[in-house]
């Protein structure tokens, strides 16, 4: 294989944030009521599935999707497992060799129920974004649907790894990709004055 496609597929009835848009994919013309072409409508968050957070999201003063530096979002990139964790902080991180690591992405397996949104996830802990800041990373990605436990007002994770300009990734899917050195490209679209945006992440085999 020489990729490895991370994306969640995008589907009607996907589990969202409580509370949000839900996900809606139909046809606005279809071939045989116009004589010529199938043309989709989409309805989503900008947080829908495997998605990039930009600072803005949970900053006012933060940049903003179009404004992010697109060379963050593809690169070499490591992936790490750790499983059966509550929190990915220092002391969980320390176990695995970073050295020239810029975008690292966490495997937890933690999200196995797809189908439903979960209530619980190992989150990041705020230690942990200096000490990868001491590494040189400069993207997290997780298997979770955030970097702050679901229940997060504060998003201090966000914010912590905001302050030592790491970039997020959320929402990758990981359980089939073995630990090891990839090439990642998980490229924002442009959405001028957007908070996030949904990506198409995969991984080529180095």
């Amino acid at each position: 294989m020489d990729w490895y496609d991370i994306s969640a597929p995008l589907v009607n009835g996907m589990p969202v944030w409580p509370g949000d848009t839900p996900y809606q994919f139909g046809l606005q013309w279809t071939k045989d009521e116009c004589g010529s072409v199938n043309v989709g409508r989409l309805t989503l968050s900008t947080h829908t599935g495997t998605h990039i957070d930009a600072p803005y999201h949970f900053d006012e003063a933060g940049n903003k999707t179009q404004q992010l530096d697109l060379s963050v979002y593809m690169g070499p990139a490591r992936v790490i497992y750790l499983p059966d964790c509550a929190r990915i902080g220092k002391a969980e991180l320390s176990a695995h060799d970073l050295r020239g690591v810029e975008r690292l992405l966490i495997r937890t397996d933690a999200w196995q129920e797809k189908e439903t949104f979960p209530h619980v996830i190992p989150h990041v802990s705020p230690d942990a974004a200096l000490y990868l800041k001491e590494w040189g990373v400069r993207l997290l990605g997780v298997d979770v649907p955030s970097v702050d436990p679901i229940d997060s007002k504060e998003l201090e994770a966000h914010h912590a790894l905001n302050q030592q300009g790491i970039h997020i990734l959320e929402g990758i899917v990981l359980s089939h990709v073995p630990e090891g050195d990839y090439e990642l490209i998980a490229l924002p679209l442009p959405i001028v004055d957007g908070d996030a945006s949904p990506v198409r992440a995969v991984l080529r085999v180095k």
